[in-house]
């Protein structure tokens, strides 16, 4: 109907292009236009001036020989002082985008790694839409915005990387974790360091009050009862503790078997037994004393002994010239320390041990006196 009438209908945000007998002869805005074709004149085409997006995705590989898909969207339009430009300069405009897409991505990524990749992507979108905007000018066409929008790496590459974070978080993750168990554990610490202080000091004042109150009963017990002594009001002490014992065993046991005597007689002997026991330790002590002392006369003497000994021995030797001083001198002290043993008591001491064996020591003064009778006649020779 409309080229029946020599009309054409141009629309909005669209230009159309006129020819005259297939030379350009003018680029028609929207609207509606007269065309008569009988004269010649017809719509060669007509352009779009919206804004288009075309998404590339191109293969390449980073500077760490890792393959990865990089997803560029480019963002562009028809000028409209340039449509003619677009129509007769340039044909399928999407391959020649995306052709100049190519270049740029793969001549810019295989510099950097693949960590650098996705930091520096707008640095990429920036160098693309540079070397677009230079190139597609010229034919008429406005690069808007180039956007790298998605670095899409290999599914093994992609697997690894997000092991590699996890394994990191689950490191801070156990620091974590180790730094709160070692904070719990110093609070109950402390906390088991307070209750037991708390504790020691409830036993120590539970002990005090406990001696305290023996103390005072014995004192009333001896005073209100004529002709008992201390050691009576120990016995009955020893026989009420006896019970008491053997009640919170059998209130608190639960599966283990414990033997214990418990006739009249049994409390008599434990009696014994634990004063026999009081008295053997504060023997064992005493005897240890004495065998240490006796311990250090004798090695004290022995030492004099080879003194004397040394003196003889120069006597009796003709190339040797001897003083009379040394003889006497060693005379004097081993007689001192025999008689420092005889006055400790150890004339001929007797130690007994845990194993009821006995160390029997010669008298000291039997071999003063025998020493004494050799450096006599030593005397008389020289």
């Amino acid at each position: 109907m409309g080229q029946a009438l020599c009309c054409v209908q141009v629309d909005q945000s669209t230009v159309a292009i006129k020819e005259s007998f297939g030379k350009l002869e003018d680029v028609i805005p929207p609207g509606c236009h007269c065309m008569p074709w009988f004269l010649g004149k017809r719509v060669a085409g007509k352009l779009s001036l919206r804004l288009q997006q075309l998404d590339v995705k191109c293969e390449t590989k980073t500077k760490d020989n890792v393959f990865v898909n990089v997803v560029a969207s480019v963002q562009y339009r028809v000028l409209a002082e340039k449509a003619s430009d677009a129509f007769y300069k340039l044909s399928n405009t999407r391959s020649q985008i995306q052709a100049y897409v190519f270049d740029v991505i793969r001549a810019s990524v295989p510099k950097l790694n693949l960590d650098d990749a996705f930091e520096q992507k707008n640095d990429i979108a920036k160098a693309v839409e540079e070397e677009l905007e230079k190139a597609m000018s010229a034919y008429g066409y406005e690069i808007v915005q180039t956007l790298i929008v998605d670095i899409e790496p290999d599914v093994h590459v992609k697997r690894a990387m997000n092991e590699i974070n996890a394994a990191a978080r689950l490191s801070v993750a156990a620091n974590e974790k180790a730094e709160a168990e070692k904070i719990i554990q110093i609070k109950r610490a402390e906390g088991e360091a307070e209750a037991k202080y708390l504790s020691g000091l409830g036993i120590a004042r539970q002990r005090q009050a406990i001696v305290d109150g023996l103390r005072d009963s014995v004192l009333g017990f001896s005073i209100n009862v004529p002709g008992t002594t201390a050691k009576d009001v120990m016995d009955m002490v020893l026989v009420t503790q006896y019970f008491d014992t053997m009640k919170e065993i059998g209130a608190h046991s639960k599966s283990s078997a414990v033997f214990i005597p418990h006739g009249p007689g049994a409390v008599r002997d434990v009696a014994d037994q634990i004063r026999d026991g009081l008295l053997q330790a504060k023997l064992s002590q005493t005897q240890f004393k004495q065998l240490n002392t006796l311990i250090q006369l004798t090695v004290k003497i022995r030492e004099d002994l080879e003194d004397l000994k040394i003196a003889v021995r120069r006597l009796e030797t003709a190339k040797a010239i001897a003083q009379p001083e040394d003889l006497a001198t060693a005379i004097d002290s081993l007689q001192k320390d025999l008689q420092k043993l005889s006055l400790e008591g150890l004339s001929k001491p007797k130690i007994s041990r845990p194993s009821g064996k006995l160390y029997v020591f010669k008298n000291p003064m039997d071999i003063f006196d025998s020493e004494k009778k050799k450096c006599q006649e030593l005397n008389h020779k020289y």
